[in-house]
């Protein structure tokens, strides 16, 4: 069926609880009001369970069916946190916090959720158990991780769990997704460079470290047009680039390097690091200076399982009435990972329309996805676990 009439009548309160979310933004695992709010908002709806600080500052909430014949456990996830960004868009609801800005839409996804969350406890028109994540720390901190390690799946017995993202670029509404690898892993690295610091006036005397960090940039760039199989996906960036001192006239002893690799391949993960580390090494070493390399391993790939992927596509076709698209594979990373590592689900992604993209000053959740959105997340509920 196509978007569902109670979100159209509640279209308005849900974009009341954005934009008060949007106004209001917090970091990582700070996310104390919403988490407040969230928790509220569901005891309001009559949910038959609330559970605060999971992962920390995480919100689960169960809404059992009018029936449970099924013994299905369906999981509905949405991300809470906000990013150290100064926002740019002038709205009248803009960050009240300074430095902290939803920029990547989560304020949209968590209100979207709510509002699923208040219309199934409603009607109830579903034979099982759904539960609703609401998720702290997507953005760097490994809160689905947390809330996965925090025994969250075999407390509520969970069986498959889906997540959504908005995304600029799609028409507003419509749905994109896609089977297997989805996400990148999201590896970091530090990379310290060593030389002999001396006078500017005599860099013969001296070991260049910025000449060396300058050559180590040029050559990791053939990690990925020399190493790895064309059809495969890396990235490898350098980010930060730092000398000991910010003098006109000084040779610095050290340059501090941090980066981030970006990989969908399990031999491409391994690998690039490995070059990293030998190509730094190698070209230091030649130079006289020394290099010293550390792997930070970050998010997994976010892998969709392909029966629920199939699923989640027919959900989203029945609400906009026209086929899925097939999405690119993206190297931004989702935490979302941890929780398809320990059940299987899907995550999809909804149109944002022609908008600043994610991680932008500018960038502003789309309030008119907002019936599309809830939609999805009540139809996976009700076609999955459907009612007598």
């Amino acid at each position: 069926m196509p978007i569902k009439n109670r979100f159209a009548e509640l279209h308005g309160a849900i974009t009341a609880w954005r934009q008060d979310i949007h106004a209001n933004p917090e970091l990582l695992f700070d996310t104390h009001r919403t988490s407040a709010l969230v928790a509220e908002k569901l005891r309001e709806f009559g949910c038959d369970e609330v559970v605060e600080g999971i992962g920390r500052t995480g919100v689960v909430a169960v809404i059992k069916g009018k029936a449970d014949t099924s013994g299905k456990v369906i999981g509905l996830r949405a991300d809470m946190d906000a990013l150290p960004i100064k926002e740019a868009t002038g709205l009248p609801y803009a960050s009240g916090n300074e430095g902290k800005m939803h920029a990547c839409g989560h304020d949209g996804h968590t209100s979207m959720l709510l509002g699923a969350a208040q219309y199934l406890a409603e009607t109830r028109n579903f034979d099982g158990t759904c539960v609703v994540i609401f998720q702290p720390a997507e953005e760097g901190g490994g809160g689905g991780r947390e809330m996965v390690e925090d025994g969250m799946m075999d407390r509520w017995g969970i069986q498959e769990v889906y997540g959504m993202h908005n995304w600029p670029g799609i028409p507003t509404g419509e749905f994109q997704i896609r089977a297997g690898g989805f996400f990148a892993a999201t590896d970091q690295f530090d990379l310290m460079i060593e030389g002999k610091g001396g006078h500017a006036a005599k860099p013969h005397e001296g070991i260049d470290p910025t000449v060396v960090a300058s050559h180590v940039i040029t050559a990791l760039q053939t990690i990925a047009s020399r190493n790895v199989d064309p059809v495969k996906h890396v990235v490898v960036s350098v980010t930060t680039m730092q000398t000991e001192g910010d003098s006109y006239n000084v040779i610095p002893q050290r340059v501090h390097m941090k980066g981030t690799i970006r990989t969908h391949d399990a031999d491409v993960r391994e690998a690039a690091p490995e070059r990293v580390k030998a190509l730094a090494e190698g070209i230091a070493a030649g130079f006289g200076a020394r290099a010293d390399f550390t792997y930070l391993p970050g998010y997994p790939v976010m892998v969709n399982s392909e029966e629920q992927t199939a699923f989640a596509a027919e959900v989203a076709q029945a609400v906009t009435g026209q086929e899925t698209a097939e999405a690119d594979p993206i190297m931004g990373g989702e935490d979302f990972a941890y929780m398809l590592e320990a059940r299987p689900g899907a995550y999809i992604l909804v149109g944002n329309g022609d908008t600043a993209p994610v991680h932008h000053p500018e960038y502003n959740f789309n309030d008119e996805a907002i019936p599309a959105g809830c939609s999805w997340w009540a139809e996976i509920v009700e076609r999955r676990m459907p009612a007598a």
